[in-house]
């Protein structure tokens, strides 16, 4: 497996495969193709389906058409064979000749990969066990948890790099709870953090408690559909989970930021078995892998903070990914915002519960972490791909059909190309 750094992205949304992906793409062809004339990109399967949405070409054509003009094509009907996140790139010099080509694929969570493998400073693979059943027999075997064997396989920086992921997700909430208004879009979808955040003040303990999660899950989703700065956790479209659950524990029980970033290096060696081992791309399994291993990384993170064995952190995080299995990826109009937004709210809350039930048990159970990964990477290719990132079926479909008292919202929310 590779650095957590990779679970860890931060940068800006709505969306680490189809904006973040993307648009570093397009700085690497920039930087090797730096005189090229003109530039032509085509976007394949969910990338051209629902890229209007996600701003997959503002954010190339924001790198490349300072560097020369940019020609960019739309194929959401043509799927590439290795991921349905594809693009080419092509460079073309003055006499229209093409100096270089380039086929990519965004995988998720800002990743890409191409013929040559995952491309990126921190690809080396640098952890050698690379499932829950190995991790656990090194948890039993050396007396150690999770964050330790984070410890021992990553460079000395990873704590300072936990460090500013900690300080962004915070920020990002704090943003969050504070903006008002309508979220870019023709959904007109407004933003409810602030809202849900002064009437969870005004509430007794317990509905106090999860109104207070919601409203930090809703300010970081928010923040990511504006286009704000958040880190991805393990993608931009579930990029509220985590930061929800690990603030409320910090301001209701005070735990130390030493512990949230051990909390964090669990959450992301959770994440990380997960991406190896299946995908964290909805365009490929579906929401199940953002929000359904969000759900599991925050509830991994939060037995941990409350004292969890390695057996009840597993378990936990078991709970918390199986009861996502089949989540369809369906967004509203190709934006992070129906019913992105929402479910990150949810995910959060399911992850405390999915913590409250495991601490009630020793950590045995029957069906396992890894046994979940693959059922979840199996579902996924079973899905059929209008419910894969690409707003064809599903709560998108039904969407656009009950629209249709209002003609101008129907016409706005056909964004993705034909």
């Amino acid at each position: 497996m590779r650095s957590i750094k990779e679970i860890f992205r931060i940068g800006n949304g709505p969306s680490s495969s189809h904006t973040m992906g993307p648009k570093k793409a397009a700085e690497i062809f920039s930087h090797k193709y730096p005189n090229a004339a003109e530039f032509h990109v085509t976007l394949f399967g969910s990338l051209a389906a629902t890229g209007k949405g996600h701003l997959t070409d503002a954010a190339i054509l924001s790198v490349l058409n300072p560097v020369a003009p940019t020609k960019i094509f739309w194929e959401p009907r043509i799927v590439l064979p290795f991921h349905p996140n594809a693009m080419t790139f092509n460079a073309i010099d003055s006499d229209n000749n093409e100096i270089g080509r380039w086929v990519v694929y965004s995988i998720g969570g800002g990743t890409l990969a191409d013929e040559t493998g995952v491309i990126g400073d921190e690809s080396k693979p640098i952890y050698k066990m690379t499932t829950m059943e190995e991790l656990l027999e090194w948890c039993e075997c050396t007396g150690k948890n999770f964050w330790e064997y984070v410890k021992e396989c990553e460079e000395f920086d990873i704590w300072d790099y936990l460090a500013e992921v900690w300080k962004t997700m915070q920020e990002a909430i704090e943003r969050g709870l504070q903006e008002e208004g309508v979220l870019p879009g023709p959904t007109n979808l407004r933003r409810r953090a602030a809202t849900f955040y002064v009437r969870a003040g005004g509430s007794k303990d317990n509905i106090k408690s999860r109104g207070l999660v919601f409203s930090y899950a809703l300010a970081v989703s928010e923040e990511n559909a504006s286009g704000g700065k958040i880190v991805t956790a393990p993608t931009c479209g579930s990029c509220g989970v985590l930061p929800a659950v690990l603030y409320h524990f910090k301001k209701s029980r005070d735990f130390s930021d030493i512990k949230i970033l051990r909390a964090l290096a669990t959450a992301g060696l959770f994440g990380n078995v997960v991406k190896t081992n299946a995908s964290v791309s909805g365009a490929e399994v579906g929401c199940q892998g953002e929000i359904g291993v969000a759900c599991a990384m925050a509830a991994a993170a939060a037995s941990q903070l409350f004292g969890g064995s390695p057996a009840q952190i597993e378990y936990a995080a078991e709970m918390a990914l199986e009861h996502h299995l089949g989540m369809t990826c369906d967004p509203v109009c190709g934006l992070v915002q129906i019913p992105c937004i929402e479910r990150n709210a949810y995910a959060a809350a399911r992850a405390l519960d999915a913590n409250l039930f495991s601490s009630f048990t020793d950590g045995i159970h029957r069906v396992s972490f890894d046994k979940v990964v693959s059922v979840m990477k199996e579902t996924g290719h079973d899905l059929p791909s209008l419910y894969k990132e690409t707003s064809e079926g599903g709560l998108a479909k039904n969407f656009i059909q009950m629209g249709r008292r209002s003609p101008a919202l129907t016409s706005e929310c056909q964004l993705k190309p034909k």
